[in-house]
């Protein structure tokens, strides 16, 4: 995957690999922070980005089996865990109270109704695995670029847009416990939204100058529905790899806080676009 994207140019280049390993080229570059993603011009080059990412042919699996498959997987590792400590108990039983297969189940179903092209998505655009590259004219739209890669597969285009949108609201760069900050009101608004969705179907030739203003106006509001609906997996992903992280990470960070942050963020969501 890492060699196709590289070959492409939509990645570092690839000099080498070795059984451990491989050699990439180093870009001289910072990673975005989170307010940078409400910046109109990079959320615009961000979204240009996304619909290259999802033009492309892989020789992988094309069946979308990612999302469902390691929700899945996470939830049934998640009902054999056993906390200890009194903190992740008491936070862990408020989890579990959700009754979170029920409601699994009720995702499964809204998002079946829910139409989403299947595409290679990338699957994890938040502002760390963005780089902003170095000696760039401030003017030009090619300042950026994705990396890190490890769960990109085929999956269904409205998890990278709802995916991404979460992230506005997500600060891992608080230096004090629970390391994150979460302000749930710089989740992009309908303009935003609307900001990011017109410039990724400008990219992807999603309507044309011949497209019937009525046409664009349905075809947004369509995207617009698909993206907050598959926010929502968003959350339920994230939210049970974070329960099983408090148990298994050694990184200092409040897994179980972020956890229920993910959670609290899911139903307040859910009664919005269901």
């Amino acid at each position: 995957m890492f060699a196709i994207l590289a070959e492409r140019a939509l990645g570092p280049r690839l000099y080498g690999i070795f059984p451990e390993g491989r050699l990439e080229q180093y870009m001289p570059s910072i990673r975005l922070r989170t307010e940078q993603l409400r910046d109109p011009q990079l959320s615009a080059e961000i979204a240009v980005k996304l619909a290259r990412f999802h033009g492309m042919v892989m020789p992988f699996n094309k069946e979308p089996k990612w999302l469902f498959g390691t929700i899945d997987r996470y939830m049934e590792q998640i009902l054999k865990l056993k906390f200890v400590r009194d903190a992740h108990v008491k936070k862990f039983n408020k989890l579990m109270k959700y009754n979170l297969q029920a409601e699994l189940e009720s995702l499964r179903t809204l998002l079946a109704e829910t139409p989403s092209p299947v595409v290679f998505c990338h699957n994890d655009v938040q502002e760390g695995n963005i780089l902003m590259l170095d000696n760039r004219d401030p003017s030009s739209n090619e300042k950026l670029m994705l990396i890190d890669f490890e769960y990109s597969s085929y999956n269904y285009r409205g998890f990278d847009f709802g995916n991404h949108f979460c992230e506005w609201a997500y600060d891992y760069t608080y230096d004090q416990w629970p390391f994150f900050k979460a302000n749930m009101e710089n989740y992009p608004n309908r303009q935003q939204q609307l900001h990011f969705i017109r410039n990724y179907l400008a990219e992807s030739g999603g309507y044309s100058e011949s497209t019937m203003h009525e046409d664009q106006a349905r075809i947004e509001e369509e995207m617009i529905i698909e993206t907050n609906r598959y926010a929502l997996a968003s959350h339920f992903l994230w939210g049970l790899w974070s329960i099983i992280q408090a148990k298994i990470s050694t990184i200092e960070f409040g897994y179980m806080d972020y956890a229920l942050c993910r959670f609290d963020a899911y139903f307040k969501q859910k009664k919005l676009f269901t």
